[in-house]
């Protein structure tokens, strides 16, 4: 990549996923930089797409990151999509669980978006969390996943107040239950059906971040809230 890139660049992370394809898509007139852990998904996921390269990139290794993220061109959009979620009381949850828990959903946003401020500074560009409604409200079963988004909130939260100055916009998105394979497997833990009309459709949410990328400078949208139609 060079430096004139005349389209707006966006690193999607999570993009192999069933939400993460969808931002893709919905922002397949930019220049994008998807990252995942699977090369061939990625690397096909990519070829798709008018103007895409694969990152690949292990979220769980935050020292990786810096070399990882040393040719990339100035960041106008930086959108943390990648999470994981595993359901149990605190009583049955090992350390493990928590410790992967955070790093994927908290630690990994931290570091990516250390790294690429400078160019997201540059370009006055945005940066989307793609939260939960469980980093709103926490109920039984579970703690981890929704400790890491209540985390990540405060993250994106002191972000905005750190940046005001500089014209990078933050914006926290809480979508309620989506239909996605993570969605299948929660629905599975929790011993219910698995419906996916039933849910935010993929689409759905990522037209509601292109919504928020898109937004006149004149304004930003700090928190945006979806939940399933009815």
């Amino acid at each position: 990549m060079t430096s004139e890139i005349r389209s707006p660049v966006t690193l999607i992370t999570g993009a192999t996923g069933g939400i993460g394809r969808s931002l893709a898509e919905a922002c397949r007139d930019h220049t994008l930089i998807l990252q995942g852990r699977d090369k061939a998904r990625l690397e096909a996921l990519c070829a798709g797409l008018p103007d895409a390269r694969p990152l690949l990139l292990d979220l769980t290794r935050p020292e990786a990151f810096a070399a990882a993220l040393a040719d990339l061109p100035p960041l106008s959009n930086l959108i943390h999509n990648a999470g994981m979620v595993e359901l149990g009381p605190v009583a049955e949850q090992s350390h493990e669980v928590w410790t992967q828990t955070l790093a994927v959903n908290v630690v990994a946003p931290a570091e990516l978006t250390r790294l690429l401020l400078p160019g997201l500074r540059q370009r006055r560009g945005c940066v989307v969390f793609v939260n939960s409604g469980a980093g709103l409200s926490a109920s039984a079963d579970w703690s981890s996943y929704a400790a890491s988004k209540f985390a990540l909130r405060a993250l994106a939260d002191a972000l905005r107040a750190e940046e005001a100055a500089s014209g990078v916009r933050i914006t926290s998105i809480y979508p309620g239950r989506t239909a996605t394979g993570m969605q299948e497997k929660v629905r599975g833990q929790e011993g219910a059906d698995y419906h996916s009309a039933d849910f935010i459709q993929p689409a759905t949410l990522a037209a509601a971040v292109r919504f928020v990328l898109d937004a006149p400078r004149d304004t930003q949208i700090p928190e945006l809230t979806l939940r399933p139609g009815v």
